[in-house]
């Protein structure tokens, strides 16, 4: 994948949109522990208020005024007395000033006096079990204080109360619980989100190779024309009995570059999707004669062919034809190039070094990195590509006597 500005700024698109993900997901399960923690919180305080007050309830029942006189023997066999973790029966001998009348439970934990004070005035103002949270033992503690009658006044209460502190122990695991449970999902969904942004990303990156790809072909493909064009040119206007023969080639080379932008637009169109090659029926021998005398130095270049008939695009097959010829120019140390055409094949041989066994097949493929690229340059990779196109396949293998045969393999269905 080439290493550019572009894919350097899609990766940090990708670095924020796994960022975006996390922490839009960090915030949702965020939003969902607090709730959680606040109703377990309160689910928790709500059955410990409820259990402090039906046993308060269930115990005033079992206390009762008879001729003024509170009658408390009930409670000693009492289940609810015996399990209760903090329990005292206060009497208001003297008007809103209660006084223990039975306490199993420590005083220590029990209310102060004040305390005391305060339970007894909102029950005579209720009338009924009310619920407070006071200090006792140097902890926050949950009372319960049910009315017992005597008559139509309330002689007497009794007081149940429970510790908080197991329900919170409970209470605070729960909290590192889904404290530890977000941070595994927020690393979770943060690697997910990662993956499926470069899964998103893939086409894109892709883009960006086939982009690249192209403007390192294009350069291959015109550069040498444009290079013969200048030639030509400059040796027609340094002499006037030159002219007429350079516009000639001039205009040559100018039709031949507007077939490879051509042929190098219609590679870009099918790569990207938005075109389809159409092949038609064409004679093969002939297009590659056709190609092989329009190349500038086509002159240590012989043709043999026997005529050919083949399904395919003729701007491709050209494009593929040039480079395989211009190819064994290049590497073949100013050998003669022998071009062969039979029933779908092309053959093009050079007298050259040749190519190691090992690189035959590296040649075909180029990558481009930056401004350089890997590999023999892209003439061969799109020889192959176009072959791949019409069904075949394209290789080198080293020639009887010495060189290198390469060979553009159609399929008989194309």
């Amino acid at each position: 994948m080439p290493s550019s500005p572009a894919v350097a700024r899609l990766n940090r698109v990708r670095w924020a949109t796994t960022l975006l993900f996390a922490a839009t997901t960090a915030l949702c399960l965020l939003v969902l522990a607090v709730l959680a923690s606040r109703t377990d919180a309160r689910s928790r305080t709500n059955d410990l208020d409820n259990g402090v007050s039906r046993r308060a309830d269930g115990l005033a029942r079992t206390v009762y005024y008879d001729a003024g006189v509170l009658h408390l023997d009930a409670l000693a066999e009492d289940e609810l007395a015996l399990s209760a973790e903090r329990l005292a029966v206060i009497q208001a001998s003297v008007p809103g000033r209660p006084q223990i009348r039975q306490a199993p439970t420590a005083r220590a934990a029990l209310p102060d006096q004040a305390g005391m004070d305060e339970i007894w005035q909102q029950v005579e103002h209720d009338q009924e079990t009310v619920l407070v949270s006071l200090e006792a033992s140097g902890r926050e503690i949950h009372w319960a204080a049910a009315p017992v009658w005597d008559g139509d006044r309330i002689g007497a209460a009794v007081l149940v109360g429970a510790d908080p502190a197991e329900s919170q122990a409970a209470h605070d695991r729960l909290v590192r619980r889904l404290a530890l449970g977000c941070a595994a999902l927020v690393l979770a969904a943060a690697a997910i989100g990662h993956l499926l942004s470069g899964r998103a990303m893939r086409p894109a990156l892709r883009g960006l190779d086939q982009q690249e790809q192209f403007l390192a072909e294009a350069a291959h493909e015109l550069r040498t024309p444009l290079a013969t064009l200048r030639l030509v040119v400059e040796s027609g206007s340094t002499s006037l009995t030159r002219a007429p023969a350079a516009l000639d080639e001039a205009l040559r080379l100018v039709d031949r570059l507007g077939r490879l932008v051509t042929g190098l637009l219609a590679r870009a169109r099918v790569e990207a999707g938005t075109q389809e090659i159409e092949l038609t029926p064409l004679r093969l021998d002939q297009l590659v004669e056709q190609t092989v005398e329009e190349l500038p130095d086509s002159t240590g270049v012989t043709v043999a062919t026997e005529p050919a008939v083949v399904n395919g695009d003729p701007e491709l097959l050209a494009q593929a034809v040039r480079n395989l010829v211009e190819n064994a120019l290049r590497h073949g140390g100013g050998t003669p190039v022998d071009v062969s055409v039979t029933p779908g094949r092309i053959t093009v041989r050079d007298h050259g070094p040749g190519v190691p066994a090992e690189d035959r097949e590296r040649v075909f493929e180029c990558r481009v990195t930056g401004t350089t690229s890997s590999g023999t340059g892209t003439g061969l990779a799109i020889v192959k590509w176009v072959a791949e196109l019409h069904g075949g396949t394209a290789r080198l293998a080293p020639a009887p006597g010495g060189g290198l045969l390469a060979e553009l393999l159609l399929s008989a269905d194309h």
